[in-house]
């Protein structure tokens, strides 16, 4: 280790001495860090000189040799015949061995008071100083204006142009993570029924009818219940601690002695906003598969220039004991996120991993365009979520069952609930979560042809079917290429680009009046009343979206982490070692475990299997004739993204083994527990 630790050191140009004056008199522009909505058409001039802009994060970065050397320490950590295996690094030990050269540190904390800036927290990690300055203070430094821009009736701030800064500073220097206060959302939605299905039976959702479907209960029944695993959700609301504890008590969770703490590491109580319910979702969805483990709410509040999640994942990692579960449920699509910021987001979850942090993130709510948040109709082609890409966690998408589709509800649910108000019977069989009318399976279901002719009618292009946030999301990266570990599994592309999603559970937001039940009361962020036995409350207490899913994901991994007997880095390498076991590879298929563990085969699915395989029904959205990859018939007015414009090559169809739509589908959760290689495997030194 200090071999290797002189070497990068060595390798890393010094800076003058922090006594020294950095020359400002030639600049470097940083592209990419413009935010694609600070356009011209809605510029409304720049803000006051005096204008306060609080904890900026001035972005560091290492140098090559440094960043080839942390990439190779990575992967030992997660080689159980390497001598490292495991070997989580502090985040001092991980600044010392990985950070830039404490002098270079000294270096850049010494420009930024040059100019007036105030520190605030110098990272331990080395690749992180959060400052605070003036709109003037900002344009000195980084020699770019800060503009007012009002869109879509919001206003916001950003930067009207790339920062620079001198050319000195560039090698150790990313540029500051956002100087904009375009914030990326939540991916919680709330319930999704229709006129079409209203008045019929609803199934929701509960942690009973999880444990039954996904075979969490046997892995409950022998003691592993997330007990002395710490899950942090990250957010940049509080929420009521009684809603938390209404929830477990309701669903008969509180037995398992599972314990609930909100905490605001090295930052200010943001208090409960409008993303309590996120919150809610978030740490709820923790204990309905975790209900042993500690859940920490840790929030952060959003600034001008910084999103609380991040800032909360980044100050936790800063911390001598961090949890060993993230679960992070706010995104925004990879093309809307600047260079700095994506690069703060990958090295946080870079960090995570070398301290042995698991990190699940949602992969989305948009279909194959998470561009397209908040839109009807996809305009900008096929996008994935930049928080979700990264090579360091496990994206996680969106399921939906078939069994109403199918007309075989009854087979699946009990006409009654159990004490703990579950009524699933079974393993029920699944699809992709897709709730817009380009879903093949929704169009069939309603008496189309299909999810293009459905899009082209008056009842596909209502608001009810046309809404691009409605659909578990999934496609190739364009920025991350393609991680070691993504590979081995029959179905993964050879794209050499990163996909997502890696796993998927139960998501969806009512679709076929199936939607997940979750506790949040408070009426002055729009809360209801957590009462199970109002069929209204309960209705309105409902919902879904991968913010559901990644969490439950995230205690799923604290069952884990208990079994194997400690904290597992970057779970991903594992899930795809397993997933080529049970599925076979592009070269040589297992057609046995294919056809045993085909999600369609519903309560007949093999007992075995880890992976439940999804393999009918899409993720693709609809989108406007005539842009970016949209295919449409002539003369229609929408189309459905396709990976054509001249066929129809649905964006995403599902299929065996690995596939964008749901990526290694979901799981049973007991014989994922069963088959994780404990710690006691590892080899010693």
């Amino acid at each position: 280790m200090p071999h290797r630790h002189l070497i990068a050191l060595c390798a890393f140009p010094l800076l003058a001495s922090a006594a020294q004056a950095i020359d400002e008199s030639k600049l470097v522009r940083l592209p990419g860090n413009t935010h694609i909505a600070a356009r011209p058409e809605f510029d409304q001039g720049a803000v006051p000189d005096d204008f306060f802009m609080g904890h900026i994060q001035l972005l560091l970065k290492r140098s090559p040799a440094r960043e080839r050397a942390l990439e190779q320490f990575i992967d030992r950590l997660h080689d159980p015949n390497s001598a490292g295996f495991h070997e989580w690094l502090s985040a001092e030990e991980f600044g010392k061995q990985y950070g830039p050269a404490r002098q270079n540190i000294d270096a850049v904390v010494n420009w930024l008071r040059a100019h007036g800036f105030r520190i605030g927290t110098e990272y331990k990690s080395g690749m992180l100083i959060d400052f605070s300055g003036t709109a003037a203070q900002v344009r000195d430094a980084f020699h770019t204006a800060i503009h007012r821009y009002i869109v879509d009736g919001e206003e916001f701030t950003a930067n009207a142009g790339d920062p620079a800064i001198p050319a000195e500073l560039e090698p150790v220097v990313e540029g500051p993570a956002s100087l904009y206060s375009f914030r990326r959302h939540a991916h919680v939605q709330r319930p999704h029924l229709t006129q079409t299905f209203h008045g019929e039976t609803e199934y929701y959702v509960t942690p009973a009818d999880f444990a039954t479907i996904y075979n969490v209960s046997p892995s409950w029944a022998a003691g592993v219940t997330g007990k002395g695993q710490m899950v942090a959700v990250l957010e940049d609301s509080d929420m009521l601690t009684s809603d938390w504890q209404t929830f477990v008590s309701s669903f008969g969770l509180a037995s398992y002695g599972g314990t609930f703490t909100t905490v605001h590491p090295n930052c200010s109580d943001p208090g409960t906003n409008g993303d309590e319910i996120e919150v809610a979702v978030d740490a709820e969805g923790v204990s309905t598969f975790a209900p042993g483990a500690a859940v920490e709410v840790a929030a952060c509040p959003s600034t001008r220039t910084s999103d609380g999640d991040i800032t909360a994942a980044a100050n936790l990692l800063n911390e001598a004991n961090p949890p060993d579960v993230f679960s992070d449920s706010y995104g925004g699509c990879e093309a809307q996120t600047t260079k700095s910021y994506e690069a703060l987001i990958a090295g946080t979850w870079q960090q995570a991993v070398a301290e042995g942090v698991s990190v699940f993130v949602a992969a989305g709510d948009e279909g194959a365009d998470e561009c397209g948040y908040g839109r009807r109709f996809a305009t900008t082609g096929i996008s994935v979520d930049g928080t979700a890409s990264t090579p360091y966690d496990v994206a996680v998408g969106g399921t939906d069952f078939s069994d109403v589709a199918n007309g075989a509800a009854g087979v699946y649910w009990s006409a009654t609930n159990s004490p703990t108000l579950g009524s699933a019977l079974s393993y029920i069989p699944e699809i992709p979560w897709n709730g817009t009318c380009a879903s093949n399976i929704l169009a069939g279901y309603l008496g189309y042809a299909s999810g293009l002719a459905f899009c082209n009618t008056s009842v596909g292009e209502g608001w009810a079917y046309q809404q691009v946030s409605d659909a578990g999301s999934g496609g190739p990266s364009k920025v991350y290429a393609k991680p070691s570990w993504q590979a081995g599994v029959l179905g993964v592309q050879k794209d050499k680009r990163r996909d997502i999603p890696d796993v998927s559970l139960f998501a969806s937001a009512g679709v076929y009046n199936q939607s997940i039940v979750s506790c949040m009361s408070d009426t002055k962020e729009g809360g209801v009343p957590c009462d199970y036995n109002s069929p209204k409350d309960t209705f309105y207490s409902s919902g879904g979206g991968t913010s559901c899913s990644a969490p439950s994901f995230a205690g799923i991994q604290a069952l884990i982490d208990q079994k194997a007997g400690g904290r597992q880095g970057n779970p991903n390498p594992v899930l795809y070692q397993l997933a080529g076991e049970e599925y076979g590879s592009n070269g040589n298929p297992n057609p046995g475990n294919l056809r045993s563990c085909d999600a369609n085969n519903g309560n007949a699915i093999g007992g075995a299997c880890i992976f439940y395989d999804v393999t009918e029904g899409d993720n693709d959205i609809p989108c406007q004739a005539g842009t970016p990859d949209c295919y449409s018939a002539a003369g229609d007015e929408y189309g459905v993204l396709s990976t054509s414009t001249t066929e129809e090559s649905i964006a995403y169809g599902a299929t065996h083994g690995w596939d964008f739509a749901t990526g290694l589908g979901s799981v049973n959760v007991t014989n994922l527990v069963n088959a994780w290689p404990v710690v006691g495997q590892k080899l010693q030194k």
